[in-house]
């Protein structure tokens, strides 16, 4: 019975020290199912009403039209943080728990990074090396969002230029090229529409979280902190 306690005592301290990994990817899992049905529905009414036949949603899910939906989503939000990560480097919002210290723009030393030999016991591997190692660490987040955003983006206009020439068959007019596509305004509307909601986004929690709080989120200051008071967590 101890045993059984113990194992299921690290069970419980695996969940919680993940939970917001597994919130946000059991939402994104829902969510994600959730927009392929609503979808399925809204293409077949789009069928139906051009007097085609419905398709399932299997069919659906595989479809060049979904894939397109998704992966627009997808790159604006990695292009949103590919910014913020390469922006935060050199710039800064005074007050903003989104920004760092004021005095501390840009690369930082080797000694605030923990790195070459400044690096401590519990650092990662690379930390202490040098060359191009040593770059690769420093910049690995920065460089896989941007690897994400662009096959997320190359994705969305190889999808996107599918379905719409499929849709320009339907409606008997002649196909386009990818390139042609890419330079169109129906994919810049599609690319340029969810930019701006991410831009908005981000720059209000900027603002925001200069003036405004959230009693124990790693997102806010403290209550009692001062407005000036930039880069301090709660």
């Amino acid at each position: 019975m101890t045993g059984t306690r113990t194992t299921r005592r690290r069970l419980v301290d695996r969940i919680r020290d993940s939970g917001l990994g597994l919130f946000f990817g059991a939402l994104f899992v829902v969510a994600l199912v959730a927009q392929s049905f609503a979808g399925w529905a809204t293409f077949n009414d789009d069928q139906t009403s051009a007097r085609l036949q419905p398709i399932s949603w299997l069919e659906y899910v595989t479809s060049s039209s979904f894939a397109a939906d998704v992966a627009e989503n997808w790159q604006s939000e990695y292009l949103q943080f590919v910014l913020y990560i390469g922006a935060t480097v050199w710039l800064v919002q005074r007050g903003s728990t989104e920004s760092g210290e004021l005095d501390q723009v840009g690369p930082q030393s080797d000694e605030r990074q923990h790195v070459r030999g400044h690096a401590l016991p519990g650092s990662p591997r690379w930390a202490a090396a040098s060359g191009w190692r040593l770059w690769l660490a420093s910049h690995s987040l920065g460089l896989v969002m941007g690897a994400i955003f662009v096959a997320s983006w190359a994705a969305q206009a190889v999808t996107g230029h599918v379905a719409h020439d499929e849709q320009q068959l339907l409606d008997l007019e002649a196909p386009t090229g990818l390139a042609g596509y890419v330079a169109s305004a129906d994919f810049w509307n599609r690319t340029l529409q969810n930019w701006q909601s991410e831009f908005l986004a981000v720059g209000s929690m900027v603002v925001l979280s200069i003036y405004l709080r959230e009693r124990g989120s790693a997102e806010s200051k403290p209550v009692g902190a001062a407005h000036d008071d930039t880069g301090v967590e709660g």
